[in-house]
């Protein structure tokens, strides 16, 4: 037996305790837990435990024994026989690991956050490729969800095999353990690999080589049907046939500046969610909707590569406020004869073209267009063969018009369904397409929500249509603005009911038919959890179970969620997390975490990532806090629309100041030790409070935009505006104006090729704190972008990052 084997013999005495004879080969037990102490956490048990191979009791146990005043013998009057009772006591008795720089991305903490990938296929089967498997027991596999079973779904090792045959003996390059796409019949997966394609049939575990070209392809997708492979090549879009193995160029002009299926950066980033596919198959897979674009007007902007011994610099197409943006039109082509047909709508009518989705009949495509200050959206149909534009409606915000991917057409050819905000609340309505308002279906204070169920850029709250029932099922804030639930309701709108139950943030994934949907659960104490649902509400079986095990092996705190009142009563979402050992007799420094962008909380009832980095920080004694300002907080387009044209400190800053004023309240922490810091929109709101505001000490300010007439179009001026409409909200705003009157210590961190938020915004920045003589630290990521995403980035700024909070706070 080993001595880390645990058996108990427990008997019950007289008065009901259980007095335990424990086999015991771990050092002193008795030591760490007095008989008395064990009684107290356990009031029916009294506890005696003696060594293995062992006869003398340790001194505490005789001291429990002589205390209560009995021989075991006479404690103990009817013996049974436990087993692994002590396994929790065991636990109580280990001191959690400490979470430090060096051991936070143990792999056991991030388990917590992994729970099984799944698609669904068209026969409404499923495929799971399962993440919490050990890496060599990992295979994709088949799930039929009526009976819980699975299957392996290929042959991973001969697929590997067959993979490595297109290669000279040892030159294969690596194959990701997935592809990119999977056919919907699930019989073909695409994969992107060293610039080439490759499509594995999954049944025989072979591979078929699409391309082998000295040009990358790229933007790659597979047709409805799955047999064939669209993508883009030097700016040109191509069509490969699987099973003639035959090559189709459809396009001739693709260039520098002329983009056909691939997407212009201003579109990639703020429109079409970073995925750069800039075309769309028919459901008939004979035609392709595609963008073609040309952005020679568009401004370029220019990076340092300094990786060659002569530099080189690397060019980007970026429009900022107020220059032009790239011109872009729709074309339809047909696969077999390569004729295209491009869509008559008038360039002068709109600025963005949003989306762009076929219609059920192959016959239409939808395309959602914007005008230049977003205000408006605009619904058009075009002729697949002919080109002509009908326009169904138009929507309107005072503010901005959101993207969104809830636009459904219905099987009768006569209605859709679409969102919009225009009651200030973001919900389904329904039109015939004529664009006769027929009903609005949901309708409240509240907002339907995309949950993330499916992939994480599809803006779209339906999560499935029962049309056949006249079932929509959707998620919603409803119940919280912190909260993601699963409903359903009728096309009338009438029969609206809540199907999730557990309070949380609910991602849901819909099966074709809506008869099932993966939940994957979590809430602000308990990790994701994964599991299967009829959609009544019946849970069918759980795929994966909450895995809190890192968590525990390093007694990591998830926090709480609070609400601050402001200034005129409004309730401010917060998320406070304090140190496992806290003392409320102490007084803690305090660290903010903000973001504050338009509908973009950083507060809600899930499991954060965040937590880890958290809990690095409470372990140096601070306390951690997050809050949300009321535009950010995706409660009403009303609330975010407060974002427009906006003054300095109107929104974001006047709520930040009224919760750190009930923070610095509060018996536990040190008024005088707060630090601020954020990231990107984050970023700009640390240098505001830092700037125009008093209450914090240190700040970090990560890759902030310092004035808006350096970011793009887009997303700059849905807010902004352009300077003719609104030159005093962008003289007001700039935060150029504002170093002089910087306060406490600031450390700036941007990268030299962030392509988001150019380094200009801190360069210039930089500029003015030099002429107010102001003293500041920085550092810079030589060409990183946006996020800085490398491991030795992301270490050296973790270390970075909490050197400067020792010093300062």
């Amino acid at each position: 037996m080993s001595p880390w084997m645990v058996t108990a013999v427990g008997t019950f005495n007289r008065s009901g305790r259980v007095c335990w004879m424990v086999p015991f080969g771990i050092a002193r037990f008795c030591d760490y837990f007095h008989p008395l102490v064990i009684s107290n956490i356990f009031p029916l048990t009294t506890l005696c435990v003696t060594p293995m191979n062992e006869v003398h009791f340790t001194e505490n146990c005789w001291k429990g024994i002589v205390m209560n005043k009995r021989s075991p013998f006479q404690i103990c009057s009817r013996l049974v026989v436990v087993v692994g009772v002590l396994v929790p006591l065991l636990l109580l008795a280990q001191e959690p690991q400490r979470l430090t720089l060096d051991n936070m991305n143990d792999p056991t903490i991030m388990q917590a956050f992994s729970t099984p990938r799944v698609w669904w296929l068209e026969d409404n089967t499923a495929l799971i490729y399962d993440t919490r498997k050990p890496p060599m027991e990992r295979t994709l596999e088949r799930f039929n969800p009526a009976d819980g079973k699975r299957a392996p779904h290929v042959d991973a090792a001969k697929a590997l095999e067959h993979f490595k045959t297109f290669f000279p003996e040892g030159k294969a390059p690596f194959l990701p353990p997935m592809p990119s796409e999977i056919t919907k019949d699930g019989t073909r997966g695409l994969y992107l690999i060293g610039g080439d394609l490759f499509v594995l049939e999954f049944a025989p575990a072979t591979f078929q080589r699409v391309t082998d070209t000295p040009d990358p392809e790229r933007s790659a997708n597979l047709s409805p049907d799955g047999l064939k492979v669209a993508f883009v090549r030097a700016n040109d879009l191509y069509a490969y046939d699987l099973e003639a193995k035959k090559e189709r160029r459809l396009t001739n002009d693709g260039s520098e500046t002329i983009l056909n299926g691939t997407l212009s950066w201003v579109y990639w980033e703020e429109i079409f969610g970073r995925q750069d596919i800039g075309y769309w198959w028919s459901k008939d897979s004979k035609a392709v909707a595609f963008l073609r674009t040309d952005e020679s007007m568009v401004s370029v902007q220019h990076y340092v590569d300094i990786a060659p011994w002569t530099p080189t610099v690397t060019k980007q197409r970026y429009p900022k406020v107020g220059e032009k943006n790239p011109d872009v039109k729709v074309g339809i082509i047909e696969i077999e004869g390569s004729t295209t047909t491009w869509a008559q709508l008038d360039p002068s009518s709109f600025e963005y073209i949003i989306r762009v989705d076929w219609l059920p009949n192959n016959k239409q495509v939808a395309v959602r267009t914007n005008n230049r200050l977003q205000t408006e959206l605009d619904l058009h149909l075009i002729d697949r063969f002919t080109g002509k534009a009908k326009h169904v409606l138009k929507d309107l915000n005072e503010g901005w018009i959101n993207i969104s991917d809830d636009l459904f057409f219905l099987k009768d050819g006569k209605h859709l369904i679409i969102s919009s905000e225009r009651d200030g609340y973001e919900h389904l309505y329904r039109f015939t397409l004529e664009g006769k308002l027929v009903n609005q279906i949901t309708k409240g204070n509240w907002a339907i929500r995309s949950s993330g169920g499916g992939a994480f850029w599809v803006r779209q709250a339906v999560a499935g249509i029962d049309e056949q029932n006249g079932w929509i099922y959707f998620t919603a804030l409803e119940r919280s603005p912190l909260e993601k639930h699963l409903y359903r309701i009728k096309v009338d709108g009438s029969g609206m009911k809540r199907l999730t139950t557990e309070a949380g943030t609910h991602a849901i994934n819909m099966s074709p038919n809506t008869k099932f949907y993966f939940d994957r659960f979590s809430n602000i104490s308990t990790p994701p959890s994964l599991a299967l649902y009829e959609t009544g509400g019946t849970k069918k079986t759980t795929l994966a179970d909450p895995n809190p095990a890192g968590f525990e092996k390093y007694g990591l705190q998830t926090g709480e969620l609070i609400q601050i009142p402001a200034r005129d009563g409004f309730l401010l979402p917060a998320h406070i997390t304090k140190p496992r050992d806290f003392d409320p007799s102490m007084k803690y420094p305090v660290i903010v975490n903000v973001y504050g962008g338009p509908s973009a909380p950083q507060v809600s009832n899930s499991f954060s990532f965040g937590a880890v980095w958290e809990n690095v920080l409470l372990n140096e004694g601070y306390i951690c806090m997050t809050v949300d300002n009321r535009a950010a907080t995706a409660i009403s387009k009303k609330l975010e629309n407060l974002f427009l044209k906006r003054s300095l400190g109107e929104v974001e800053l006047d709520d930040l100041v009224d919760a750190m004023h009930w923070m610095k309240r509060q018996p536990y922490v040190d008024p005088d030790r707060f630090g601020i810091w954020g990231w990107s929109g984050g970023g700009s709101n640390t240098i505001l409070a830092m700037t125009r505001s008093k209450e914090f000490k240190a700040g970090i300010a990560g890759a902030g935009v310092t004035d808006f007439r350096f970011y793009d179009t887009k997303w700059g001026e849905a807010m902004m505006k352009t300077e003719k409409e609104n030159l005093e909200g962008f003289e007001t705003y700039s935060l150029l104006k504002y170093a002089k009157d910087l306060h406490g210590r600031l450390l700036i961190i941007h990268g030299t090729h962030d392509d988001n938020v150019h380094i200009q915004n801190t360069w210039r920045f930089v500029d003015e704190l030099v002429k107010a003589n102001k003293l500041f630290e920085l550092m810079v990521y030589p060409m990183r972008k946006h996020g800085v995403g490398d491991m030795a980035g992301r270490r050296h700024m973790n270390h970075l990052m909490l050197d400067f909070w020792k010093r300062n706070l």
